[in-house]
């Protein structure tokens, strides 16, 4: 079926809401009756008609793999869902519904926040039981830096579109920071992906103030970016829980932000990105184009020397992605990298990660910041996707995942600690 011109703008109207502005950019977002299908394809020209049906109505497919038996998540708008189950029907492709309501499961997520306890621990609002807004992120990072001031220091790297600061954490026992190998973990650079900060602050709660773990800071140093994506995250919880990009003014009218995993400056523009303003994977107008990513690679290249190892969180998919995503191709130490990822993932109890490169296991995708890190010489660059549903993880699942996550950390750090930092001075 062929649609006319006036349905190709009631399709545009109607979905691309979820990525581009609303009419009014204040507007709440709801998702009430949309739907989250797992559809499965069992050939090449199965899923190749799958595809063409997302990119022929707009949907967003929010789990895709260029492997066929990998099932395929797209979300769909009321209005297609009768027409979406006769097509699938007529074909015989089987699907079954995630999420019967979207705006349910939103809703459902989060949990109300325990007011009495905020007021009986004024230090800072954070617990990991529920997810926080940037305010509370903040507050903990400054209440730990003025607490610990010893082992923790507060960089403010820069500032975001909307003017919000960009906080990174270095935690070093040392007597000469700087100097010692060090991990970076960067997280929320894709606004909806809630479980990636709170992994991120859990980290951090456990790195400074629990005693057990300080032996994990010997002989190396940690920088830790909760949130690379402020304006994004606080969008998310205020007017659209499903937003990615970041919240800059784009050549569109209409659509905003830019998705900052594509706007790293290695391979950027290649496949896996796009030049739609609109587009979810909107590469931006040039590589850095965004504050926030151009201020992190700064940020990075400067202690490039010293970070030995690059950890992204995002979710979902419980994996471990190595470069490259640009291409099917393999960095030369591929191996190796692969072997220490899977010897962390070995440490996960309560889920399951899968290892493998990025291009093949998922999809292409240029411009990422782990292929990025990689090419400016950091030996160890990985992408992890959390576990989640559908981008959305109940709150009380926080915990586990954290908990599940941390011990993965070890190896890293034991690593890490085997590393020299190796500086070249001018003559």
């Amino acid at each position: 079926m062929h649609l006319l011109p006036f349905a190709w703008l009631v399709l545009g109207c109607v979905f691309c809401f979820c990525q581009a502005a609303p009419t009014n950019d204040d507007d709440f977002v709801t998702y009430s009756e949309f739907q989250v299908w797992k559809i499965t394809t069992r050939s090449n020209e199965e899923n190749k008609l799958v595809l063409q049906m997302i990119r022929h109505y707009g949907f967003e497919a929010w789990k895709d793999s260029d492997a066929i038996s990998a099932p395929i998540g797209v979300l769909i708008p009321p209005p297609f869902l009768e027409e979406m189950k006769l097509k699938l029907a007529a074909t015989n492709i089987s699907y079954e519904v995630e999420i019967s309501d979207l705006q349910t499961a939103i809703n459902d997520e989060n949990a109300s926040i325990n007011v009495s306890a905020i007021t009986t621990k004024m230090a800072h609002k954070m617990d990991w039981t529920s997810y926080h807004r940037l305010d509370d992120i903040y507050g903990y990072l400054k209440y730990l830096a003025d607490t610990y001031p010893k082992l923790v220091r507060l960089i403010d790297i820069g500032t975001s579109y909307e003017d919000r600061p960009l906080y990174v954490v270095r935690i070093s026992n040392s007597s000469s920071p700087d100097t010692q190998p060090a991990v970076w973990i960067d997280a929320g650079i894709h606004a909806r992906e809630w479980i990636s900060p709170a992994v991120a602050t859990y980290i951090l709660h456990q790195l400074v103030e629990e005693p057990t773990n300080a032996g994990l800071l010997l002989n190396v140093d940690w920088y830790i970016m909760p949130i690379m994506n402020p304006d994004g995250y606080e969008y998310t919880h205020m007017k659209n829980r499903l937003w990615r990009k970041t919240r800059s003014k784009t050549s569109s009218k209409k659509c905003r932000g830019v998705d900052a995993n594509r706007n790293f400056g290695y391979q950027w523009g290649g496949a896996g990105s796009s030049r739609d303003p609109c587009a979810i994977k909107f590469r931006g107008a040039n590589a850095f184009s965004e504050p926030e990513t151009l201020a992190t690679s700064n940020f990075i290249t400067e202690k490039s020397k010293q970070i030995k190892l690059y950890l992204t969180l995002h979710s979902f998919g419980q994996v471990f992605l190595l470069p490259w995503g640009h291409s099917v191709t393999y960095p030369s130490d591929y191996d190796e990298m692969k072997s220490l990822a899977k010897n962390a993932a070995s440490k996960f109890k309560r889920y399951k990660y899968r290892v493998g490169n990025l291009a093949a296991v998922l999809y292409r995708a240029s411009g990422n910041s782990a292929d990025w890190a990689k090419s400016i010489g950091i030996d160890y660059s990985y992408t992890v996707e959390l576990p989640a549903k559908d981008f959305l993880l109940p709150a009380s699942r926080i915990l586990p995942v954290s908990q599940d996550f941390f011990p993965a950390l070890e190896v890293f750090a034991a690593k890490v600690a085997t590393l020299k930092v190796t500086y070249s001075f001018p003559a």
